[in-house]
C-alpha cells in the first residue's frame, strides 16, 4: 500500500459521518441529512460514492406505497464509486477500485437460494440496501443517496474499466433487474422479444435484448418514444392505444418483458403472445392487475416474475455490458434535483434514468 492510500485506510478505521439525503417520513420532500457509517470490519469495504441512480422503486418506498418504510430513509441502490477503505481479512478487492452495489448488502448465505448464487431469493429474506434491518436486525441501512457506503466485501461488485461511470450506475438494478430473466428464460438469435414500457427499465431490456440477438419490439403507450425505441435497438413500436398495430401483432411474440410500474392491462400483452410464450413481469405496480384467465388457458401462455439476479450473476452482466458497452442513458442531477426528479419520472419526463452526482451532496 502507499503512502497516500495507508494514510487514507488509517483514517477510516472508525464510524463515518457522511452527507446524505434522506425522507424522514412518507408525505415529506427529501432533504439534507447526515448520520454515521458504521466502521470498517474485517471484511468490509468504505465505498466513496461518485454516482447513484434514482429507481422507480425508490419512490414507491420513500413514499411508504409498498407499506413497511422505515424513516428516516436514505433511498438509493444504483451505486458506483471507488474503494477508500479495506478490512484486514479482504481479499477481492483493493483501494482504488472502482466499484457497485445494487439492490442487497447480505444474505443468510446458507439456505438453498443462497447456496444456489440467488441471493435475491434469499429463504431468510435479504437485506436490501436501503429500507431494511442491518443482519442484527436493528440497525436500519441506508443507501446510496450519501456521499460513502461500508458493505461487505461478497456483496460488492466490481464496474469494468472503460464503461461510462454515471452511465454504469443504473446497470446495478436496472440493468440486472431485465438481464436476469432474460437470461433465464433464454432469450437468444432468433426469438421475438417486446419490452412493454419505455422507461429506466424498458430502456435497458431494449438494449440487453438486442445484444442478445433477439428481434425486439417496444410496446408503449407514447407514440413521440418511437424514434427513441429504434435508436436503442427496437425494429418494430406498437402503439398500445391504436387497435390495428396492436392487432397485427396478435400471437406473435416468444417473450413479452413487462417493466411498466403502474397499473396496465395484461390481457393485452398476452394476446400479443404466442403459444406457450411467457409475459415476464419486472414492473412494480402497487395497484392489483387485473388478469382474464381466458387469455392464458387458450393458448398455454405463461406469467413469471423475476426480482434482480444474484451476485454471481450480476457481475456477468456487468461484464457483459463491459463487452459491448451498453450503459443506460441517463441525465445526471445534483442532489438538490431529487424531488423534482421524482415528480418527472412519475409523469415519464426522463430519457431514460436519472443519476445523481454525489459530489453535491
Amino acid at each position: 500500500m502507499n503512502t497516500t492510500a495507508a494514510k487514507e485506510s488509517s483514517a477510516t478505521n472508525h464510524a463515518l459521518e457522511v452527507r446524505a439525503y434522506a425522507a424522514q417520513s412518507a408525505t415529506t420532500k427529501l432533504t439534507p441529512y447526515s448520520f454515521q457509517r458504521r466502521a470498517v470490519g474485517l471484511k468490509d469495504i468504505l465505498i466513496e460514492i461518485e454516482y447513484s441512480g434514482i429507481c422507480h422503486s425508490d419512490i414507491h418506498q420513500v413514499r411508504d406505497e409498498w407499506g413497511g418504510s422505515i424513516f428516516p430513509m436514505v433511498p438509493g441502490h444504483e451505486i458506483l464509486g471507488t474503494v477508500r477503505n479495506i478490512g484486514s481479512k479482504v481479499t477481492k478487492y483493493k483501494i482504488g477500485d472502482l466499484v457497485g452495489v445494487g439492490c442487497m448488502v447480505d444474505s443468510c448465505r446458507t439456505c438453498g437460494s443462497c447456496k444456489d448464487n440467488l441471493e435475491q431469493y434469499c429463504e431468510a429474506g435479504f437485506v436490501p440496501t436501503y429500507n431494511g434491518l442491518e443482519t442484527d436486525k436493528k440497525t436500519p441501512t441506508q443507501g446510496g443517496y450519501s456521499t460513502h457506503i461500508v458493505t461487505n466485501e461478497d456483496y460488492v461488485l466490481r464496474i469494468p474499466i472503460g464503461l461510462d461511470k454515471a452511465g454504469a450506475a443504473p446497470l446495478l438494478c436496472a440493468g440486472i433487474t431485465t438481464y436476469s430473466p432474460m437470461r433465464y428464460v433464454g432469450v437468444s438469435k432468433g426469438h421475438k422479444v417486446a419490452v412493454l414500457g419505455l422507461g429506466g427499465l424498458g430502456h435497458m431490456a431494449v438494449k440487453l435484448a438486442a445484444s442478445f440477438g433477439a428481434e425486439v419490439s417496444v410496446l408503449s403507450s407514447s407514440e413521440s418514444k418511437e424514434a427513441d425505441a429504434k435508436r436503442l435497438g427496437a425494429s418494430s413500436f406498437v402503439v398500445t392505444s391504436k387497435a390495428d398495430q396492436v392487432a397485427k401483432f396478435q400471437n406473435h411474440f416468444d417473450f413479452i418483458i413487462d417493466t411498466v410500474a403502474a397499473k396496465h392491462d395484461l390481457n393485452q400483452a398476452l394476446n400479443l403472445l404466442k403459444r406457450e410464450g411467457t409475459l415476464v413481469m419486472v414492473g412494480a405496480s402497487h395497484e392489483p392487475l387485473d388478469l382474464g384467465v381466458f387469455s392464458l388457458i387458450m393458448k398455454r401462455r405463461k406469467i413469471m416474475g423475476s426480482l434482480i439476479g444474484g451476485l454471481k450473476e450480476t457481475q456477468e452482466m456487468l461484464d457483459h455490458c463491459g463487452k459491448h458497452n451498453i450503459v443506460s442513458d441517463i441525465e445526471l442531477i445534483s442532489a438538490s434535483q431529487i424531488n423534482e426528479a421524482y415528480e418527472r419520472m412519475i409523469k415519464g419526463q426522463v430519457k431514460y434514468r436519472f443519476v445523481i452526482d454525489a459530489k453535491t451532496f
